[in-house]
């Protein structure tokens, strides 16, 4: 059911028993307040797309927060965590509760992977944060912005919410900060982020990766090393993968033709950017289009 107030958006869709997704927009410039009873037989992962949110605890004498491109998973099974979400004004989350039968059906087989099914830690309380990599963006996107018929939209989400989890618990050491040295200087960590900032902000004109690497005061060895270790991708792979998400949804918004939005993201001719976009999404813009307006 959705619930729509002056731009504030929030819903719930069932993908099986006992396994939902919760979708929580706030476009106005208010803190809005979202309240959800769940109790200690579900696993909670909130993925703040933008924007950020504050999680109350224990009659809010607990906080969580979440940022923007960040993530948190909850699970506890000794007590209930009822959803009290604090939604700064444009924040969009998006949630999947699952509970934790029906997640260990999916993950059963790869329990020696997620330690806190292990037998030893099945009682235990966990909670974990983690940063929202390209991959997962793209998935969480097309979460929130689906234009699937109602009688399609439970199944296009099952597929992606475990393509979701998958690319969740797909985490490869070497991406993982602790083991990066280079990422435990704050000031490192800042600088590559300024460097997404920059390429994001220039997405049809980006800077090359020598004219970011002074623009940002890190030498090119470094800013590649980092934004690999931080995003998981090079820089101009992450920024493709953004550049096709913006060219998908300016495709569905029916605003802009197909080479409008080529120009718009930065070719110069169509050809290579329905090439880029067939390579992305096995499809071309044209076809993306009439699947479209088929629904």
């Amino acid at each position: 059911m959705d619930k729509n107030n002056d731009k504030s958006i929030s819903s719930k869709i069932e993908i099986d028993e006992g396994f939902y997704v919760l979708r929580f927009q706030n476009d106005t410039s208010e803190v809005t307040n979202e309240v959800r009873e769940i109790n200690s037989s579900f696993i909670q992962f909130h993925f703040c797309i933008k924007g950020h949110g504050d999680f109350l605890f224990n009659e809010g004498n607990y906080v969580f927060n979440i940022k923007e491109e960040h993530s948190i998973l909850l699970y506890n099974p000794q007590r209930d965590l009822p959803i009290n979400l604090k939604l700064q004004p444009n924040t969009w989350i998006i949630s999947v509760i699952i509970s934790i039968k029906k997640f260990h059906s999916l993950f059963s087989l790869d329990a020696d992977h997620i330690h806190f099914l292990s037998p030893e830690n099945s009682t235990k309380k966990y909670y974990d944060t983690g940063v929202i990599n390209p991959s997962m963006a793209v998935v969480l996107s097309q979460i929130s912005t689906s234009n699937i018929h109602e009688s399609m939209k439970a199944l296009y989400l099952k597929g992606k919410v475990y393509e979701l989890l998958s690319l969740y618990f797909n985490k490869n050491l070497d991406t993982d900060i602790e083991q990066c040295p280079f990422l435990i200087d704050e000031d490192n960590v800042r600088k590559i982020r300024l460097a997404k900032e920059l390429i994001l902000k220039n997405i049809s004109e980006p800077p090359s990766l020598h004219e970011l690497s002074e623009e940002i005061g890190l030498s090119l060895n470094k800013l590649k090393e980092g934004f690999k270790q931080l995003y998981g991708d090079t820089v101009f792979g992450y920024l493709l993968d953004h550049k096709m998400e913006e060219a998908r949804r300016m495709l569905a918004s029916n605003s802009y033709n197909v080479n409008e939005v080529g120009l718009k993201i930065g070719y110069s001719t169509s050809s290579h950017f329905i090439a880029a976009f067939k390579k992305k999404y096995g499809t071309t813009p044209k076809k993306y289009l009439m699947s479209l307006s088929s629904q």
